[in-house]
């Protein structure tokens, strides 16, 4: 890691970071989460073009929260949260209702049969984002592995809570291609992004 980003995550995260007790204080009315951000590229991008928005991010791993770091002081962020750590700890701590969107890009697929239960997708996840998710909320998905986007529409399905809308080839509004979507089209993969929104059980 670059020195700078040291410097950064130990005198800017602390500023940025959240608190579980209280993980919306000072948050807007409006927040959006990002399940992890990687390089923080498209959080960052979206902070940028949302002001009113708080966006929460959830990271656990060092190199891609210092990205983020560095992200926010280049741009001079303030309307991002992050959360360093298992994303499922900061998706308990929310308070009922409180996201108006939740983004899952190209997450870990885990391939291999024994490492599917590690998938992010499960019921107990979704059942997090429904109860976290206003009504009408959008839980936004993305991926270029097809056996993880049919799985994904198997448990989103199974759970009853969300109603898939949109044409899933068509990336979502005030898309920027990801570093795992770059990566995807060099070895010739196309994406797919499926937008589910909240009903009511």
């Amino acid at each position: 890691m670059r020195r700078h980003h040291v410097g950064l995550m130990e005198s800017l995260l602390p500023q940025v970071a959240v608190d579980l007790a209280t993980p919306l204080k000072g948050a807007s009315p409006r927040c959006w989460l990002e399940i992890g951000f990687g390089g923080g590229e498209h959080l960052a991008h979206q902070a940028t073009l949302n002001p009113d928005v708080t966006i929460l991010g959830a990271e656990p791993y060092l190199n891609g929260v210092a990205k983020l770091m560095a992200e926010i002081e280049e741009h001079k962020l303030t309307n991002v949260r992050v959360h360093y750590g298992d994303a499922r700890f900061l998706l308990e701590a929310l308070p009922e209702q409180c996201l108006e969107r939740v983004y899952l890009l190209y997450p870990d697929p885990w391939p291999k049969e024994r490492q599917k239960k590690r998938r992010f997708v499960n019921p107990e996840n979704l059942a997090e984002i429904h109860r976290a998710l206003k009504a009408d909320g959008q839980f936004w998905f993305a991926s270029d592995i097809e056996a993880y986007v049919e799985w994904t529409r198997e448990h989103v399905n199974a759970h009853a809570g969300f109603a898939e809308e949109g044409d899933a080839a068509v990336p979502f509004e005030n898309w920027i291609r990801t570093r795992y979507e770059a990566k995807a089209v060099r070895e010739g993969r196309g994406s797919a992004y499926l937008r589910f929104r909240k009903v009511a059980l």
